[in-house]
Order: C-alpha cells, then sequence, then structure tokens
C-alpha cells in the first residue's frame, strides 16, 4: 500500500507539470527533467507492438531546451493555447530510488480563432526519482491514441 504524503506528491507533481505547459512556463517545464532524461511522444500503435518510432525522442536535458528555443524563437507557428487535464495517477512501484506511475491526460487546443478542440489523448508512463527531496522525471513516455497528429505537435504533451 502506498502512503497518502507520497500519494499526494505525485499528484502534485503531475499536476503542476500540466500548468507549467499550460501557462507556458518553459524553464519551469525544463525543471521537471533530470539531466540524463528521456522524453518521447509515441502513438499506442507503435508501443503496443514495441516499434520505435516516435512523433518527438528527445534524450537529454540539453535536447528539451533545444526544442523550448525552437518553440519560442526559430519555429513559425501559428499561436495556441493548451488545456490539459490530467487524471489521479496511479503509482505502479516504488523502490528506494525511484516511482513507476502512470496517468491518462487529454489536451485541449484552442487557436486563435477562439473554437477548442481535442488534441491529443493519452497516458504519460513515468519513471520518477528523488532528487534532493524533490521529484524528477527520468523517463516520461507520453503514449497517445489518437490515428493522428492534428497538423503538427509544436508544444510539449
Amino acid at each position: 500500500m502506498i502512503d497518502f504524503e507520497l500519494y499526494q506528491q505525485v499528484q502534485d507533481f503531475y499536476q503542476d507539470y500540466a500548468m507549467s505547459i499550460d501557462s507556458e512556463q518553459w524553464d519551469k517545464w525544463i525543471d521537471f527533467f533530470v539531466e540524463d532524461c528521456v522524453y518521447k511522444i509515441q502513438s499506442r500503435d507503435n508501443f503496443d507492438n514495441n516499434f520505435p518510432l516516435s512523433a518527438l525522442a528527445l534524450s537529454s536535458k540539453g535536447m528539451l531546451k533545444d526544442r523550448i528555443y525552437g518553440i519560442t524563437e526559430t519555429i513559425y507557428h501559428e499561436h495556441y493555447y493548451q488545456t490539459h487535464v490530467v487524471s489521479t495517477p496511479r503509482i505502479l512501484k516504488v523502490t528506494e530510488n525511484h516511482i513507476e506511475s502512470e496517468a491518462r491526460y487529454a489536451v485541449f487546443r484552442t487557436k486563435q480563432d477562439g473554437i477548442a478542440e481535442v488534441y491529443n489523448v493519452g497516458r504519460y508512463i513515468d519513471r520518477l526519482v528523488r532528487v534532493d527531496g524533490k521529484l524528477l522525471i527520468e523517463s516520461r513516455r507520453c503514449i497517445f491514441d489518437n490515428e493522428m497528429i492534428l497538423n503538427s505537435m509544436i508544444y510539449p504533451i
């Protein structure tokens, strides 16, 4: 049985993560990860069939920073807002150093015309580590259920 304090920390972690993206606090988003991290966005079909192809695959905090630099400085795109709705997480395994957890998510996108649409739905599969008392992402796989990605994927999920 998972103790309530740990469960609440993981729950807060997921909500704070979503808020950092929704409020476009990119430096804060990057700080959710350890230096040597993995961040993948992959279709459910590829994940279920153990195919390696991902829509986005970053393998270090430096790569996350490069992605944010691209979003804010070099990629030309129509700005849109994201709103994440994240389920209550499930803690699957706890060891001395790691927490394995997952949560369902739905991301809504609102473009400049003001119309909101379902953009991406799926689940996070995470391996968290505690560093100096703070939970950080060692590995996050965003496994999406959509058959296709609308237009393009600019912002993190």
